[in-house]
């Protein structure tokens, strides 16, 4: 479940997304896989290509990418959100949902 994003939030990534633009969208989240996650930063794009690439160019598995149309996307979750989102320097989203060290 997703928390502390509005519905335009939700709705800019979703068109960034559509237009084939790599977007993040970083929200609270509850998962019970993940009991000490609090929080996920999805990475989309509708252009599958330029989404691996994303991917490989931060040395992330594409294989992992959620293929599921017509927003596909990457969760980042953990040390390796904090890391890229720092790299694309992102740090509404790092000051936003606390996830500084």
């Amino acid at each position: 479940m997703a928390f502390g994003i509005t519905r335009a939030e939700l709705n800019e990534w979703k068109a960034a997304v559509s237009r084939g633009e790599t977007s993040f969208l970083t929200h609270y989240w509850f998962d019970p896989r993940f009991p000490d996650i609090r929080t996920v930063t999805k990475v989309g794009n509708a252009n599958l290509a330029r989404l691996t690439e994303w991917c490989v160019g931060h040395g992330i598995n594409p294989k992992y990418i959620h293929d599921r149309p017509p927003f596909p996307h990457f969760d980042l979750m953990g040390a390796l959100q904090r890391e890229v989102l720092m790299k694309e320097n992102l740090a509404e989203h790092l000051d936003r949902f606390r996830l500084q060290q």
